[in-house]
């Protein structure tokens, strides 16, 4: 059986061989790791590979019910059993009977609901509310949670004895980014799925780089949205830093753009950018960035006086050596006058503001501290 799991590095072979020997077992299994990685495709995995695959598989995100609802859709209830109750409802449980019940985010289970819980996992009967019949069920318990609950059981949030009973075989999914050899591979698999036309979206190199380079705090789940997000945006066009609109990949992601060689970096996330058209003024442009960036006194950029003339006239001045001004000073006051006039123009809002002049937000609010600068 082929497997959903997609990758191929280490963690993930681990992880494909630890879902085969514990999927025959028949016992409560908990699934733990950052939100976005693919629990439940795990859930869904040890489903598939065990006794009770032509079976129901029924999902319950235990943190996304309202405690009052989630003892109805677990349990089910008789007509008029509470108000709104207009017939008989049959839970979850009752539905996973013979099958598979997956109950995401348990950490977020209400206590009043963890003792209900454990008495069914225990005595293997429900019982629905309003009702004084007992519902026999033949269910396999997969948990999953983001929560560490050990640290949960000592703040006094979840209950030692459910735990243990849930966590007969642990299984940890490693986040992406401690298995980032996978994300090229994930990004090719989701494009082929999510593409819209004949042809899935590529990604150059330098997309490619940034996009690995990314902690992807959001997982794989982050990771398949933003390559359904571009799928739809620029339908099998070959992607790169200058083609694709930089607000569209996920916020942080130019951060990386320092890793990169200044040859692959974007022009266009930088705030300097669109003074200056001609090819040969960019490379100028580049090499005060540049220096910029490392403003040692060592080796300061060669910059000619076609470069100053262009600078010059860029902001409006008459004489540009007149002012006795260095070029890393001119550029401080172009950059400091630029935020300024993004800052009004957007009513301080720094989001907006970063957007505006295509430039990362911490960078900005760096750049907004380094001149302290007034945020409406």
């Amino acid at each position: 059986m082929q497997y959903s799991i997609i990758g191929s590095s280490e963690q993930t072979r681990r992880l494909q061989q630890l879902i085969d020997s514990i999927a025959p077992a028949d016992v409560s299994v908990l699934v733990t790791g950052e939100s976005g990685c693919g629990k439940e495709l795990v859930a869904q995995a040890i489903h598939d590979r065990s006794e009770r695959r032509y079976r129901p598989f029924i999902a319950v995100n235990c943190g996304a019910i309202p405690a009052d609802l989630l003892e109805s859709q677990l349990f089910g209830h008789k007509k008029g059993a509470f108000t709104g109750a207009i017939a008989d409802h049959r839970g979850k449980l009752q539905a996973a009977d013979t099958g598979t019940l997956f109950l995401d985010e348990i950490g977020d289970m209400p206590m009043s609901m963890q003792v209900k819980l454990l008495r069914v996992l225990q005595e293997r009967n429900v019982t629905p509310i309003g009702s004084n019949e007992v519902i026999d069920v033949d269910i396999r318990v997969v948990a999953a949670t983001h929560r560490n609950l050990e640290e949960e059981i000592v703040a006094g949030r979840f209950r030692a004895d459910l735990f243990y009973r849930l966590n007969v075989l642990p299984v940890q999914v490693v986040p992406l980014r401690d298995r980032r050899s996978e994300i090229s591979e994930l990004i090719a698999h989701f494009a082929e799925n999510l593409k819209s036309v004949d042809k899935p979206i590529t990604l150059a190199p330098s997309l490619s780089k940034l996009l690995q380079a990314y902690d992807w705090p959001g997982n794989v789940r982050e990771l398949s949205n933003t390559v359904h997000r571009l799928s739809v945006l620029y339908p099998g066009q070959t992607l790169d830093l200058h083609n694709v609109d930089v607000s569209m990949l996920p916020p942080g992601a130019l951060d990386g753009l320092a890793e990169l060689p200044l040859a692959e970096a974007d022009a266009e996330t930088d705030v300097f950018a669109g003074v200056i058209e001609s090819e040969h003024a960019t490379q100028h442009l580049n090499a005060a960035q540049q220096f910029l960036q490392d403003p040692s006194p060592a080796a300061p950029p060669e910059v000619d006086a076609e470069f100053e003339s262009i600078v010059m006239l860029a902001q409006g001045y008459e004489d540009f050596r007149a002012r006795d001004q260095s070029l890393k000073s001119m550029l401080s006051d172009i950059e400091q006058d630029l935020i300024t006039r993004a800052l009004a123009e957007t009513g301080g809002n720094v989001s907006r503001c970063a957007k505006l002049l295509k430039m990362q937000r911490t960078t900005l609010i760096e750049r907004i501290k380094k001149y302290e600068l007034r945020v409406a």
